[in-house]
């Protein structure tokens, strides 16, 4: 499974740190790429992730995920 989530409110690399960490706790998750420059995060993992788990991991780090991919 390969996802892409656009975020909304991070600003700087502890930003992008903090959601990389918060998604990368999910189970199944294999790689995670958060992209200041485009307030995108790509999630790959080998097992189907709810898009409602996916979101509640970055709103509880601070961010919004406005669309999925």
């Amino acid at each position: 499974m390969k996802k892409t989530l656009n975020i909304e409110g991070m600003s700087c690399g502890h930003c992008v740190g903090h959601t990389t960490s918060a998604l990368e706790e999910l189970d199944g998750v294999t790689s995670v790429k958060v992209d200041l420059a485009s307030k995108t995060a790509v999630v790959e993992s080998d097992v189907d992730i709810d898009d409602g788990k996916l979101t509640e991991a970055v709103n509880e780090a601070g961010y919004t995920v406005t669309s999925i991919i």
